[in-house]
């Protein structure tokens, strides 16, 4: 049991906080575009971010409910708000979360002042989650099966992963041409805490018994299965340590380990007319610190009066069958997680072009001929338990300045279809700053927010003195 009130109470932190960074995808004003293609066309003598300052982004998407349908302060009582979300939510509907704080990053160039050939690096923590609607469970719990009976509730509905984890890593990029940028990254992974249940299936089915309506038959058929790693030591009743300092020690210094790797291209088919894509955290963790596995697995079988638990009609000997029936064991074997892969790939037409005498640009050759405008499309899937996660963007971009950036998007997705971000990033001296935020509409009143996303960040660039 307290398992499982940590377990909730770890979700519950987390909830308030998609992976899809498209106000960032080449916005190559911004170091910080390579974490999300290191194919990016980003140039500069060095550059370092100021630690834990350079890249902090917190990202929230639910595509069923929003907080002020549960929280809204309208008279309705609090148990039919929560039945009211089950009711119209499907089994595929999910809540999505991400945040991401960078410690430190940098980057060089190699091979002399001619070279147009790149080192990055940096470490950053990172805190996953993500868990489908459990519409039969949550039924289930709220009404009872007194209303349901010939209805068979899915166990599978059951299904949840959440990691925090550090993630170190080195990148390279090379502007092979003047029509082609390749980059690509190594990242070593350290799993902190892992929560993973994906793999359930079962059902609970109640029906009348053929020649009397008092008389009932269950019938219970259960796989269920949750593994963890670096949780256990935290349920034990002697353990009386701090959860926050041994959770961070776990995640940097202690933690499970895995590999993995980021790729990307940038490819001028015209001056004007660039084409991206990226494919980033193809990569695993191999969980071995702190780990267990907890499983429900069996078939139990009842026909009574009675087919609920509810304390009557000899509530101990049924109890003690179904336990029986349906043991929890525990396991302490060693498993493997997939990271969530994500893929990017855009489209980008340049127009108006201009020639900027203000001094350098960030990020960008000084001296170069730039374009005002910029108009495109990009694409965005990552993998899930069930069906792919994708959305689909279309951006303008706008350089005010040659050191002052803006970015606008409109995205579509299933957390919403009236997603508008806005982006801003402009270098003043050395100094390098941007600030991103998703659903600007939203903002009139968060609450009713479905997604909300943002992005800050300082860095210090420095180009060549010509």
């Amino acid at each position: 049991m307290r398992k499982a009130y940590l377990i909730i109470a770890i979700l519950a932190h987390i909830f308030c906080f998609s992976q899809n960074k498209q106000i960032l995808y080449n916005f190559t004003s911004i170091p910080q575009s390579l974490l999300v293609n290191p194919g990016a066309d980003v140039s500069y003598k060095y550059f370092f971010g100021v630690p834990a300052l350079s890249g902090i982004s917190a990202n929230f998407g639910s595509s069923s409910f929003s907080a002020y349908d549960l929280f809204a302060d309208n008279g309705v009582d609090f148990n039919d708000k929560v039945r009211n979300v089950v009711n119209k939510s499907s089994d595929k509907d999910k809540i999505y979360t991400n945040q991401q704080l960078e410690l430190f990053s940098g980057g060089f160039r190699i091979g002399g002042e001619e070279s147009k050939s790149y080192i990055s690096f940096g470490g950053y923590q990172e805190l996953d989650f993500l868990m489908y609607v459990p519409k039969d469970i949550a039924i289930l719990a709220l009404d009872g099966n007194r209303d349901h009976i010939g209805k068979s509730f899915n166990l599978g509905d059951i299904n949840l992963r959440a990691e925090v984890l550090s993630v170190f890593h080195v990148g390279f990029h090379k502007k092979m041409s003047d029509k082609l940028v390749l980059g690509g990254r190594i990242k070593l992974y350290s799993s902190g805490a892992n929560a993973n249940s994906t793999k359930n299936s079962g059902f609970i089915y109640t029906t009348n018994g053929t020649a009397d309506q008092n008389i009932y038959y269950q019938y219970i058929s259960s796989n269920l299965e949750l593994k963890t790693s670096g949780i256990g030591a935290f349920t034990k009743d002697e353990y009386d340590g701090n959860i926050t300092k041994d959770l961070i020690h776990n995640t940097f210094f202690n933690g499970s380990l895995g590999l993995g790797f980021d790729a990307g291209v940038t490819y001028y088919y015209r001056k004007n007319l660039q084409f991206t894509a990226s494919i980033i955290d193809v990569g695993f963790i191999r969980h071995t610190k702190d780990i267990e596995t907890i499983t429900y697995k069996g078939s139990y079988e009842y026909k009574g009066v009675n087919p609920s638990f509810d304390f009557t009609n000899e509530p101990e000997n049924v109890l003690d069958d179904f336990q029986k029936a349906i043991p929890r064991d525990t396991l302490y074997n060693k498993y493997t997680t997939w990271r969530p892969a994500k893929f990017n790939t855009s489209v980008e037409y340049s127009f108006g072009e201009s020639r900027f005498d203000d001094g350098e640009c960030s990020c960008k050759t000084p001296n170069e001929r730039l374009y005002v405008n910029a108009i495109g499309a990009q694409f965005f899937a990552m993998t899930m338990p069930k069906d792919p996660f994708v959305a689909f963007t279309a951006f303008y971009k706008r350089r005010l300045f040659r050191k002052l950036e803006l970015k606008t998007t409109y995205t579509v997705d299933s957390f919403s279809y009236k997603n508008i971000g806005l982006g801003v990033a402009g270098t003043w001296g050395k100094l390098n700053m941007y600030f991103l935020v998703d659903n600007v509409l939203a903002y009139r009143d968060i609450a009713k927010a479905n997604s909300a996303a943002f992005q800050l960040g300082i860095n210090f660039v420095f180009q060549d003195s010509d």
